[in-house]
């Protein structure tokens, strides 16, 4: 059961979405799921102060990163009841309209998916040590703050 198996949580680069497509069929076996739920971030492209963001370049504290989304992951399954859970985070350059975190949920019941999808991206938001360095078109850049 996917519970219990951590699995790596940090992709070099965008998101595919062939990767998010592969990730779904291979739920078709698992016929106790009712209901997946899906997040996927985005890289905007802001303008902040006449200057367009170009893209993201996402760095972290890869150890302590791994242990907060792990304990969000438990929390969760402690929460909510999920059969499996998956989370893809970035790091590196992520362009202006590529994917850079993809969130997976599935349940016997849709309801839960629904309300752990969004304490797990919240929860992700608030309290994991990911950062983003916004790079513009002119070459500057300026560190994301996560509202």
């Amino acid at each position: 059961m996917d519970k219990k198996k951590p699995k790596k949580v940090f992709v070099s680069g965008p998101i595919s979405p062939a990767f998010i497509g592969d990730s779904i069929a291979k739920h078709q076996t698992k016929t106790s799921i009712g209901a997946h739920d899906i997040f996927l971030g985005q890289v905007r492209a802001d303008v902040i102060d006449g200057r367009t963001v170009k893209a993201i370049e996402y760095t972290a504290y890869e150890e302590m990163a791994e242990s907060k989304f792990h304990e969000i992951r438990e929390a969760a399954f402690e929460k909510f009841e999920l059969t499996c859970m998956h989370i893809y985070h970035s790091l590196g350059e992520v362009k202006a309209g590529e994917l850079c975190l993809f969130v997976f949920v599935s349940s016997p019941h849709r309801k839960e998916v629904f309300k752990a999808l969004q304490y797990i991206v919240e929860a992700i938001k608030k309290e994991v040590p990911v950062f983003g360095k916004e790079v513009f078109e002119d070459e500057s850049h300026q560190w994301k703050v996560n509202t």
